[in-house]
């Protein structure tokens, strides 16, 4: 039994129970002496007790046995997860890494665990400030394991083949060109049917929400009505030669065994669930007059810190959108940031960098580091006829961008092997058109 259901707001309360055990929701309390159908209730914290209303997060989950029950943790060296930021000098310079490349089945097999890798981050999870960017590469599906993040949220961008992702909440097909959402503390395992890879944004120390929209008003941007969240499933199922429960604690990965399937919730209810979402209902907000609009008006989720209008990461994406500004060099403009700019490609080709920008790559644009269109992008626009177009049709890309300075891994500059060590030449064609003679 899988399915979803709307989300109706960030922060509002959801409920769920299997239609195998109605009413297995306790009515009128949250731990009764005796729950119904004899599960257990354990709350599952996102946030501190005391935290306001109105950012208090927190969900309880009714289940055939409390998730305490396993053996004690014990090291796993898996994958390529750090969040030793000085394992590798700093490089300022503009990155561009080339499609992260699959291992090929079945001589390498991969599930989604053994094939994270992180890129770049910063801060750190004791501190409970920082983020990380992580790619995930796999070809094989989780087998009587699961994983969950003790510090922090991922934010899973698939970009090529499609996950089943199992949640103590129930399940959620998630899709090149959606995205999901799995929360702090959340167990989950992926299915994949193929060859599969994309992006994850881990931050540590908040939560994603939606922004502020301001002047733009009541509507705009992504909706809240278009959030999925799981429809509640459970198994009752024991798992003799043992169940591995794999936690990601301070940076590194720890392994339990259990044995039985902690996909055994049976009921929930709460605000603190995790939960998709499909880029294509995003509602572009754009310039119709003159000059090229920030990329903030792209935003779809952002992680807040303390200090007002500063992320600590914002999740942006260019769609499929019109072009009609009067005047106006329509591409991105030449830009340096005090934000770290991470981009990536789902799929298509990037209106900036149509060629050396491939779907399944990525490129950083370190604070204070310059950027922008490559020559031949700019000598077109320049000469474009200034009518209404369509912008990148067939196109996603995105962006995960930050307030920290990121540092680049080791596997990220060295062991991939999928540096562009060319990047930078993209814009040498670039020449002066400077004429004093002339306005």
């Amino acid at each position: 039994m899988t399915g979803l259901q709307y989300m109706s707001g960030f922060g509002n309360e959801h409920a769920s129970e299997d239609p195998r055990c109605p009413g297995a929701l306790p009515e009128g309390q949250n731990n009764p002496q005796v729950c119904p159908y004899g599960l257990y209730a354990e709350q599952l914290s996102g946030s501190a007790f005391t935290c306001p209303r109105a950012t208090n997060r927190r969900s309880w989950l009714y289940r055939i046995l409390p998730s305490v029950c396993h053996k004690p943790f014990k090291p796993l060296e898996e994958g390529h997860l750090t969040h030793d930021w000085d394992e590798i000098e700093p490089d300022p310079n503009q990155l561009r890494w080339k499609p992260f490349e699959i291992p090929k089945a079945p001589q390498n097999k991969m599930d989604f665990v053994s094939g994270l890798h992180t890129l770049c981050g910063a801060g750190e999870p004791r501190g409970r400030n920082g983020i990380a960017v992580h790619i995930f590469v796999c070809n094989t599906s989780m087998t009587d394991r699961c994983l969950y993040n003790s510090d922090g949220d991922f934010l899973i961008v698939p970009q090529q083949g499609k996950l089943l992702i199992t949640t103590e909440f129930g399940k959620m097909l998630v899709e090149p060109n959606e995205i999901c959402v799995i929360q702090q503390g959340m167990r989950f395992s992926v299915e994949v049917f193929g060859e599969s890879r994309g992006y994850i944004l881990e931050v540590y120390g908040a939560h994603f929400e939606l922004p502020d929209l301001g002047p733009i008003g009541a509507n705009g941007l992504a909706n809240p009505r278009d959030f999925l969240v799981p429809v509640a499933w459970y198994e009752d199922r024991q798992v003799p030669g043992g169940y591995t429960v794999i936690s990601k604690y301070q940076g590194k990965l720890f392994a339990a065994q259990q044995d039985y399937s902690p996909y055994n919730v049976v009921a929930w209810h709460g605000n603190y669930t995790p939960y998709k979402y499909h880029l294509e209902k995003f509602m572009v907000i754009n310039a119709v007059a003159f000059d090229h609009a920030d990329p903030s008006i792209f935003t779809v989720l952002t992680a807040k810190t303390t200090r007002a209008g500063v992320a600590l990461a914002d999740f942006v994406i260019f769609p499929p959108r019109w072009g009609v500004a009067n005047n106006t060099f329509r591409p991105p403009y030449y830009h340096r940031n005090c934000m770290s700019e991470f981009m990536g490609l789902i799929k298509g080709h990037y209106e900036a960098k149509e060629e050396g920008f491939q779907p399944g790559g990525g490129s950083l644009h370190s604070m204070m580091t310059p950027h922008g269109p490559d020559a031949d992008c700019f000598e077109k626009a320049s000469k474009a006829k200034l009518e209404p177009e369509r912008v990148a049709d067939g196109t996603m890309a995105f962006m995960f961008e930050s307030s920290l300075s990121l540092a680049v891994t080791k596997w990220g500059l060295q062991t991939s092997n999928r540096l562009d060590k060319n990047y930078y030449k993209c814009w040498e064609p670039l020449k002066s058109h400077f004429n004093p003679k002339y306005k």
